[in-house]
């Protein structure tokens, strides 16, 4: 590295001109033995942040209200931004010195630029120091880095009780545990009840335990609190302590000192010839198990163990039909059980009139979390009943759950399950504090997000870090941490939310921690905002943040439509070691020029904006993962978009028709150059296709989805070819370049993992068999032309899920027989005109959910055959003859009218049925603020 930088920096001096060369050139000499020793200086201070950060994810989750040791353990964390820093900014300097150009547009910075690295040594000796003296510290004060506290986790879950006269909602729930325990069965039954921290699962378990015809149908019982930080042997004495009651004072003596074999021996032998019921509360791991199953005979006595858990490989232990998974309450539960705590001394608990909005916005921010309302309500009950202090409360509700020793015990339960995450799942977790309050968390982006920071570890064996992420979610759903909210109709999970309260806990952490802030109105503090942001989120009131500085940014993330571009250009023009830039929605016609010089960014998203163009200087950006301009004006990248040679997903498109309907509802975008220098790319959206492109497809093999557009003919023999080299191929879109272009693709050979599949275009001969793949979850063929019924050809696709068939047929009829598409969830039958009747056999598609018909002119009847498709539960009518729709109302009504929901667009305006279904999309999935904005800066624009 050194001796490249120092023929960098000659270069430089030949082209300043003589005087610059003496200048520079003694610099350069000065610089030389610096530069050798920097390098060996660099891979220590690199080897110094992995074992801090590897510190720092050990102990932070160890003390609990421990000042003394937070304050240092801060210390550490502000050393390790430092060698984080130090490093970044060694990336930086090496991509501006390998940059040629940047240093012949910027002549005269070059010798500031060799002061930048002169100041290495120095700021490594500095942070040495700092890291020396910290450890000298430690030993100062005797900071034991061993211990965990124990004694404040162990009884936390004995003090949500509630009375029975209190117990709100859940009554399905307390009946089918009721029905278990007292069901006669002769094996011993392991039973679970599963949930998020907070939601009562010990007050469910607590009444089944505390009814007296459950107690007395058993000889002996239990209740035992496992917790995180369970010793073996103090849970096994426990267990004896609560089930040996007569036999207890005689062996009292001897059972405090017997060894773990001894303990799990006692206990089988008591619970031999017994009926026994035991209450495991709060458990964090399968492990323990292993023990207690021994000890817990199987004596075909009818016993019972009952387990509460937040995680769900632990409820997993229990046979699927015994696992209960407790929701938060509904709307108007959370609002009974508020009133009886915080109204209690009122006849019948009713709330006064004065107070009741701010009663309403208290009970809602608790989202319906039992643990939060019981707290808080009982906290208020105390409280004078006037609307300006409760409206106080409720407006500092964030800072009472961080600071109101009242509402600790919210934050402490919550915190349990943050606390037991590793350390590789902790800071994922963190991340995501950083978004609005019931924002839609998407798979796609939060994955690329958490790589482009550097979160997720690389397995190798040929699994990419997308997977890797992929598994992180579904690990924090596992653990009730999240709560999926959207899957794909295959069942895969879409989206993510985190409950309000885990997300003001979350947050807390991650401002304490300087990990991230989230800034929801503006008018934070700028010293705040300088100092302690390792990651931003503004949300609103961007602009009335006078100055934000901090060289320590890595995430920048900015929800606020509203800011201009010159704003957006001083403030990012501060962050120069951003590694993650969010600017979607922003109100911007052009991309700021200030981003070409982030050269450690990973992540950059401009969708959803007004700009047209990306600049050449975008070839700069050589780190650059994951570039996301959908949903903007661009129709070409420049040819310097490959050298960017560690992209992973590229996608420049505009949806233009969301109902897909029109031939060219997506845009496409051109590539100039050789894009097989793209090797790490996995996701290319939508590209447009020439000759020599897709050719070039073939060496990007690690493609998981493509879309190419514009494809004719003469290209398809090379385009197969190069597509039976993507052996990872997932997601698959072709598009002709023309409605009058026909294609052949029966030479496309077999995808083994292609699960979707769009194709829009005239086919001359169907599909191949090489895309009937077991594998296929999706089909969507638009325009066609098909002469035969393409039904049948699809009927042994066992595993497809949609079924799109827009413009894909030219003939009268359409069949679905008995036993076909088991398990689609999702058909689309439209513009086909020459179609009058669908026949829909009794048996087919018996779990599809969702039907759209749309512009079937010839189709005068309702198939009579939906009456048989029970599970129907939406139904979309587009365009449809006005005779058809009579019969709907009419003679036909009694064949729909299991279908709880059923749209139907009446205009014949294929524009104004899609603005009516475009925004209501945009809005389910980037949240409600999304379609506003898109509509506040597209008002009158008709390209997306």
């Amino acid at each position: 590295m050194a001796d490249a930088l120092l023929v960098v920096l000659r270069k430089v001096a030949l082209f300043l001109g003589e005087g610059a060369l003496e200048k520079i050139g003694k610099e350069v000499v000065e610089a030389a033995p610096l530069m050798t020793d920097f390098e060996h200086s660099m891979k220590q201070i690199e080897g110094e942040l992995s074992v801090l950060q590897a510190f720092i994810n050990q102990v932070s989750a160890q003390r609990v209200s421990d000042k003394a040791f937070d304050a240092w353990l801060n210390q550490v964390r502000d050393a390790a931004h430092e060698v984080e820093d130090i490093i970044d900014e060694y990336a930086y300097l090496t991509a501006q010195a390998v940059d040629t150009s940047s240093f012949f547009k910027r002549k005269f910075h070059q010798i500031k630029n060799i002061a930048a690295w002169q100041k290495f040594p120095s700021q490594i000796s500095q942070v040495e120091a700092r890291i020396q003296r910290l450890s000298e510290m430690r030993n100062r004060y005797g900071f034991s880095l061993g211990e965990i506290d124990r004694n404040n986790n162990f009884q936390l879950s004995s003090h949500f009780c509630l009375s029975d006269s209190e117990i709100v909602g859940n009554a399905d729930e307390i009946g089918k545990l009721t029905q278990w325990l007292l069901e006669e069965k002769q094996d011993r039954s392991l039973i679970a009840i599963l949930g998020m921290g907070g939601l009562g699962k010990t007050a469910v378990a607590s009444t089944v335990y505390k009814n007296q015809k459950i107690i007395t149908s058993f000889d002996c019982h239990a209740w035992v609190i496992v917790s995180q930080t369970y010793q073996v042997e103090e849970l096994l004495r426990e267990i004896i302590n609560q089930l040996i009651i007569k036999e207890r004072a005689s062996m009292e003596s001897g059972f405090m000192t017997m060894s773990r074999i001894r303990l799990v021996e006692v206990i089988q032998s008591y619970l031999q010839d017994k009926k026994y019921f035991v209450v495991l509360d709060d458990v964090w791991d399968k492990d323990v198990w292993l023990i207690l199953n021994y000890a817990f005979v199987r004596n075909r006595h009818g016993s019972k163990v009952l387990i509460t858990s937040r995680r769900k490989d632990v409820s997993s232990l229990a046979a699927d039909k015994y696992v209960i998974e407790l929701k938060t309450l509904k709307d108007a539960e959370s609002w009974e059980l508020f009133c009886k705590k915080a109204f209690h001394a009122s006849e019948d608990n009713i709330c006064p009139e004065n107070i009741r909005y701010w009663a309403n916005k208290i009970v809602a921010k608790c989202q319906g979390l039992p643990l939060a309302i019981v707290t808080i309500g009982s906290i208020l009950s105390y409280r004078d009943l006037k609307e300006q202090e409760w409206a106080f409360f409720f407006n500092q509700l964030s800072w009472q759950l961080a600071n109101n020793p009242e509402l600790n015990w919210i934050s402490r339960v919550l915190k349990l399950s943050l606390n037991d995450l590793p350390s590789y799942l902790r800071s994922c977790f963190l991340y995501c504090s950083i978004f609005p309050e019931d924002y839609k968390i998407r798979r796609k982006m939060i994955s690329k997000l958490w790589i482009a920071e550097g979160l997720v570890e690389e397995r190798g064996d040929g699994t990419t870090m997308e997977e890797v992420a992929e598994c992180y979610l579904m690990e924090l759903t596992q653990r009730s941490l999240f709560e999926v909210t959207e899957r794909k109709t295959c069942g895969r999970a879409r989206t993510f939310l985190m409950h309000d309260l885990v997300r003001e806990v979350t947050s807390i952490i991650a401002k304490k921690e300087k990990f991230s802030i989230a800034l929801a109105h503006g008018g934070a503090s700028t010293t705040q905002v300088a100092h302690e942001a390792r990651r931003l989120c503004i949300q609103r009131g961007a602009q009335t943040i006078n100055s934000l500085r901090s060289s320590r940014l890595r995430s920048f993330i900015l929800f606020d439509a509203e800011v201009p571009c010159s704003w957006i250009h001083d403030t990012v023009s501060c962050f120069r070691l951003l590694r993650v830039l969010c600017l979607r929605f922003v109100n911007v016609e052009q991309v700021p020029s200030v981003v070409t010089e982030l050269y450690n960014l990973r992540y950059l998203d401009m969708s959803y904006t007004k700009v047209k163009t990306v600049p050449a200087s975008f070839g700069k950006l050589v780190n650059l993962q994951s570039l996301d301009l959908r949903e903007t004006y661009v129709e070409e990248l420049p040819l310097e978009i490959t050298r960017l040679t560690k992209l992973r997903q590229l996608q420049v498109y505009a949806l233009y028709d969301i109902l897909q309907r029109s031939s060219k509802f997506l845009s496409a975008t051109k590539i100039p150059g050789n894009i097989c220098h793209l090797k790490d790319l996995q996701t290319l959206h939508v590209v447009s296709a020439n000759k020599v492109l897709v050719s070039q497809l073939g060496n990007l093999k690690l493609m998981r989805s493509l879309a190419i557009a514009e494809v004719q003919q003469s290209y398809i023999a090379e385009l197969c070819n190069s597509l039976t080299k993507m052996t990872n191929l997932k997601t698959l879109f072709i598009s002709t370049c023309n409605v009058n272009e026909t294609l052949n693709i029966e030479m496309l050979k077999p995808l083994p993992n292609l699960t979707s599949f769009l194709l829009s275009g005239k086919l001359e001969r169907g599909l191949p068999p090489s895309i009937f793949s077991m594998n296929l979850k999706q089909l969507k063929l638009f325009g066609s032309s098909l002469k035969k019924d393409p039904v049948s050809s699809f009927s042994h696709m066992l595993n497809l899920v949609n079924l799109f068939l827009t413009g894909a047929y030219d003939g009268e009829q359409l069949t679905f027989c008995t036993r076909w598409f088991p398990n689609l969830k999702y058909l689309q039958l439209a513009d086909m005109e020459h179609l009058n009747w669908i026949e829909l056999e009794d048996g087919t598609m018996m779990n599809l959910q969702y039907l759209s018909l749309a512009g079937l002119r010839n189709l005068k009847a309702v198939p009579e055959g939906i009456k048989y498709i029970r599970a129907l539960h939406e139904m979309l009518l587009t365009d449809m003859p006005n005779e058809f729709m009579l019969k709907l109302h009419g003679s036909d009504n009694h064949i729909v009218q299991h279908i709880p929901n059923i749209k139907k667009y009446d205009s014949s305006d294929s524009q104004a049925v899609n603005n009516l279904a475009y925004l209501p999309w945009l809005a389910n999935k980037f949240g409600p603020g999304a379609a506003i904005k898109y509509a506040s800066i597209n008002c009158g624009s008709s390209g997306s």
